[in-house]
């Protein structure tokens, strides 16, 4: 019996041993709704465009305009910009198959509301003066349209960005112009959550990587990968590094490799054309195996994060992201095998 014990209480140090630090956010206060403008302006009347969009704008006060304006491009609703209305009843009329298409996929939202609220509950939990977005809105809009927008009163998600891998859009010759597989290749669903915190993380903390040397960039976007972690610890890694399985396996199973590339190309590289070549998306790294994904100086910077985390566990999230990346970079003593 005592070595039955003894045999459980070891299982049960260990599953919590290997369990992440995660805070109990359950009694932060937040509620989320997501409301469908998408819905809302699918039902406008193409011969009657002028008073649907006014009703729209009544119901939807306060992402409307920013919808005409900026994500279909008509510039601001007036009476005499009649650029809008027209660009609307063109919109209207030849997305209507791409409504038809996501509107079973998107009937019901609330699992997103679900992972919205318990995401937000971080974000207040860590940032408890950060003013959350007041409106969740989803819109359909342009291909060419962000999969999530600030705007100054929503978190704005735009679901022709989840229609699914295998959505006909993305797989024709005019869809891979826009987004080559490697990219269309995650633009499901289960992508929403973790890409609506990257822009909560920039809305915190605005990107100033700039003309920053390589090593600073990489740590700089590293931290917001490791933000967002924060934010949705209980997700996989592969929502925020947008990696597949194999590619994931691969930057794990040759970190040192990987990092020793780095040193031997000189981290401290001022010169975009190169750093361009480590940070940002493409289907592979450029000198590295087939099997290395793109954004490998991203992925380089979060484990120097993580590293430097772990080892400095009474830094909070908002003094590791305005920490200077050098002495990120210095104390870490990033040294992977």
């Amino acid at each position: 019996m005592k070595k039955t014990i003894l045999y459980l209480s070891l299982l049960v140090l260990a599953a919590c041993g290997n369990k992440k630090n995660i805070p109990d956010v359950s009694d932060v206060a937040v509620t989320v709704s997501i409301e469908r403008f998408d819905k809302a302006f699918f039902k406008i009347d193409s011969n009657n465009i002028v008073p649907g969009l006014v009703q729209l704008n009544h119901q939807f006060p306060y992402f409307t305009n920013d919808f005409v304006a900026n994500i279909l491009g008509a510039g601001p609703l007036s009476d005499t910009n009649k650029t809008a209305f027209i660009a609307t009843r063109q919109f209207l009329t030849s997305y209507q198959p791409v409504k038809d298409y996501l509107q079973p996929k998107f009937e019901n939202l609330s699992w997103l509301e679900k992972d919205l609220k318990k995401s937000f509950q971080f974000v207040k939990y860590y940032f408890p003066k950060y003013q959350l977005p007041p409106k969740v809105v989803s819109y359909i809009g342009p291909f060419d349209a962000p999969g999530v927008a600030m705007t100054r009163f929503t978190l704005a998600i735009g679901l022709q960005l989840y229609g699914g891998k295998n959505f006909p859009f993305y797989q024709s010759q005019q869809g891979q112009e826009l987004y080559p597989v490697y990219i269309s290749r995650r633009f499901e669903p289960e992508y929403i959550n973790a890409n609506c915190m990257k822009a909560i993380s920039e809305d915190l903390f605005p990107d100033e990587s700039g003309d920053k040397a390589l090593i600073d960039q990489m740590i700089l976007k590293g931290k917001y990968w490791w933000l967002v972690n924060q934010f949705i610890p209980e997700s996989a890694d592969s929502l925020i590094t947008g990696y597949t399985q194999k590619q994931t396996a691969w930057c794990n199973a040759n970190e040192g490799m990987i990092w020793s590339f780095f040193l031997q190309n000189d981290v401290y590289n001022i010169e975009p054309d190169i750093i361009k070549i480590y940070i940002g998306d493409a289907p592979k790294t450029q000198g590295m195996p087939d099997a290395s994904p793109g954004n490998i100086g991203t992925w380089i910077g979060w484990q120097i994060v993580k590293k430097y985390a772990a080892e400095h566990p009474e830094v909070t999230p908002e003094k590791m992201m305005r920490l200077d990346p050098r002495k990120i970079f210095q104390d870490a003593k990033y040294k992977p095998k």
